[in-house]
């Protein structure tokens, strides 16, 4: 790799310079526009399709944390609400004050987070991207533990393999991650055993130890490691709990002593709407029938 290797790939994407663009937002980038101006467009579309994954993963990114936010702002409220009192009135959505304050939570909390991450001594890098990807994937077994206990509730036990496989094999890596994450002698893997060495170097009075420069950066990295190592621990518990549950339960619906169903019986819908854009003459009389505009909701003809 030369530098002028490295100035054509930039002048490629319809940059000055790639340099210093470190991180997976570039790498995914420019990969995606070396395979997919391959397909469709050649050379020339090249720069389109990496600037149309840099816009991709800003938006995966955005709605993410929208997606986060609500949901999170939604279960503190709920939880809160529970004391009752003044506090009830959080369970109202509606309530601008309560939705306001519990939003201000959500943010400062993952926006704290991320402050940790970015002024991280070791790195963002390094801070972000394992408790991200392990939180990420750890979500996804709750998210497939769900699924598959709602498909043997459903009566559905010779097809619990199809959500079941999946959610094996991500908790076997992920549990398995998060364990050497947490346990992990090694420095350079073990949040604790990073914790522990660092806050040895602070207690010594260092100025210096390991990526930290002076003392100020010791005590971040003694700081940001307890947090990591904390919701490592956190994110393992919840998850197991998750999971425990959910075998229990569907246990007790193979033996015939599961919970009943919650839900309402399935209704027929009543709504009546072309199938297309335009409706078609049969669908137009069906319309002049019934009475009512295409959109509105009627009774289902006898």
């Amino acid at each position: 790799m030369t530098p002028d290797h490295i100035s054509q790939a930039a002048a490629s994407v319809g940059e000055q310079t790639i340099v210093s663009r470190t991180g997976g937002a570039p790498t995914l980038a420019f990969g995606m526009a070396e395979m997919l101006h391959r397909v469709v467009g050649g050379v020339g579309l090249k720069a389109f399709w990496y600037h149309f994954a840099i816009m991709f993963e800003a938006l995966f990114i955005l709605t993410t944390v929208d997606a986060g936010t609500r949901a999170a702002r939604f279960m503190i409220s709920d939880a809160l609400g529970n004391f009752g009192g003044v506090l009830r009135k959080l369970q109202n959505p509606s309530w601008r004050p309560g939705a306001w304050a519990c939003s201000l939570v959500v943010v400062a909390a993952w926006g704290s987070i991320l402050l940790l991450g970015v002024t991280d001594p070791l790195g963002g890098i390094n801070t972000l991207f394992p408790l991200f990807g392990i939180a990420n994937q750890l979500l996804a077994g709750i998210a497939l533990t769900v699924i598959t206990v709602v498909v043997i509730k459903k009566g559905r036990l010779k097809w619990a393999w199809i959500p079941g496989i999946p959610l094996l094999w991500d908790l076997a890596v992920t549990l398995t991650a998060s364990w050497q994450k947490i346990f992990s002698a090694d420095p350079s893997v073990g949040y604790w055993t990073q914790h522990a060495h660092y806050a040895a170097a602070q207690h010594a009075g260092e100025t210096a130890f390991g990526s930290a420069t002076n003392a100020d950066e010791i005590n971040d990295v003694v700081r940001n490691t307890f947090v990591q190592g904390t919701l490592s621990i956190v994110f393992v518990v919840v998850v197991v709990l998750v999971v425990v549950a959910g075998v229990i339960v569907a246990l007790k619906t193979i033996r015939g002593r599961g919970i009943p169903l919650a839900e309402d019986d399935p209704a027929p819908s009543t709504l009546f709407a072309p199938a297309g854009l335009i409706p078609t003459a049969a669908e137009r009389k069906l319309q002049r029938r019934l009475g009512a505009p295409a959109s509105a909701s009627v009774a289902a003809p006898d």
